[in-house]
Parts: C-alpha cells; sequence; structure tokens
C-alpha cells in the first residue's frame, strides 16, 4: 500500500468506477499511479474488473420494471396453508396472518422473476494465446479478454515457485511497457490467476511473466 491511510482509502473508494472507465483524466491517473505501487488494490481491482461489461449491460431505464408475479399465485399460496394447516392439525391462524405469508411469497416470487428476466449480457469472448515457458518447472496456457477498459491476461498453470512474487506485463506495440498486476506462485498446484492491464487488446503487442529477480519466465506474443 502507497500513501496516507486516507488517501489509499479514498483511492479504494474510487475502484468500482475507474473499472468502469468512469472519472476525470487527473483522477484516474491518480489511481492508475496508486496501483503501479499498492498490490492490495490491483487484487481488489482485479476481482472486480471481470464484473465492468456485465454491468455496462444494465439498462438503467429498465429497472423500474417490476415483472407481475405468474396470475393465481396468491390463491396457490393460500391453498396450500390452508391445507398444510389442515393435515398438520394446527388450529387455524387468522386470516390476516395467512394473507400476510401469501403476500411475502408472492412477493418474493415476484422478485425471483424479476431477476430471470432481466437479460444479462453475454461475457466478452476468450482468445487463446501462445506462451513461451523459460522456466521448464513451469507448464502454463493462457488466454485474454478483450474490454473497453483495456485487456485481462487469464494464466493457467503449475509450477511457478511457492511463495515467490510474480510480476505481469503487457507491452504495447510502440513498445511501451505497462504493469499488469502479480501473483503469488503456489508450486506443483493448479494456479489460475486473471491480470488486468490498461492496455486495449488492439494495442497490446505481447505480455511477459517476470520472477522475483526479474528473469523472464514465460512470454507471448499476441
Amino acid at each position: 500500500m502507497t500513501g496516507a491511510p486516507r488517501e489509499h482509502r479514498e483511492l479504494r473508494e474510487q475502484l468500482g468506477g475507474y473499472a468502469l472507465g468512469h472519472g476525470a483524466p487527473g483522477e484516474r491517473a491518480a489511481v492508475t499511479a496508486h496501483l503501479d505501487g499498492c498490490a492490495g488494490c490491483r487484487a481488489e481491482l482485479a476481482a472486480i474488473a471481470p464484473l465492468r461489461d456485465r454491468l455496462a449491460g444494465v439498462d438503467p431505464d429498465r429497472l423500474s420494471e417490476l415483472p407481475a408475479p405468474p396470475p393465481g399465485l396468491r390463491e396457490a399460496v393460500l391453498s396450500r396453508l390452508a391445507a398444510e394447516e389442515s393435515r398438520s392439525g394446527v388450529a387455524r391462524r387468522p386470516h390476516r396472518w395467512r394473507t400476510a405469508v401469501a403476500a411475502a411469497g408472492v412477493a418474493a416470487a415476484g422478485v425471483g422473476v424479476g431477476w430471470v428476466a432481466r437479460p444479462v449480457p453475454d461475457p466478452p469472448p476468450l482468445e487463446a494465446v501462445a506462451v513461451e515457458v523459460a522456466d521448464r518447472d513451469v507448464q502454463a496456457t493462457a488466454d485474454v479478454v478483450p474490454h473497453t477498459w483495456g485487456m485481462e491476461v487469464q494464466l493457467h498453470g503449475e509450477g511457478f515457485t511457492a511463495g515467490e512474487v510474480f510480476r505481469v506485463q503487457v507491452t504495447e506495440t510502440d513498445g511501451r511497457v505497462v504493469p499488469a498486476g502479480e501473483f503469488l506462485g503456489i508450486g506443483p498446484g493448479q494456479l489460475d490467476c486473471n491480470l488486468n492491464s490498461s492496455v486495449l487488446r488492439e494495442d497490446a503487442a505481447g505480455f511477459t511473466v517476470l520472477d522475483s529477480s526479474g528473469a523472464v519466465v514465460l512470454t507471448s506474443d499476441l
């Protein structure tokens, strides 16, 4: 973490808007600079960034449209309550109580119907890319995902030294190198890691994974 606690908290609170591509240029530049030195915020951004495209596909004008529950649902709930009471021998409850229970069931069903009815945009396509591994102990594959805010690298593999910090960087077509996050190796276990870069897919020439000494572990030409 870099910066004072208050400054860090304020920048951390901007991660959601940053992932959505919001914020003035100066604000986004401040968050970008903070991410370069704060592994915790990079990890949090990596966790929320995949939701960006789903959130962007939500139509605010449709949020007020509450779908009605199926016809006859209220009567069906009341009938089932009456049948349950009859079978169990429980004393008949006041009509007001049964009506409240039925209303709650109808409301819950309406929420469920609304959730199912709302359209969910398709996830962005995965692009499988070839990787060249320089460390013979490492086996890895990778996919990249294009986003409007940059590019996501999905890395899968095993043999990354347990406890060692590995850095990922994306190289642009003009040669500029941009950090894309860090991850901890877990040894022989299967590692699945999503890393994010502000470089757009069409501007990316490739990415590299470096170990803690700066040595190249693997590369991919895009």
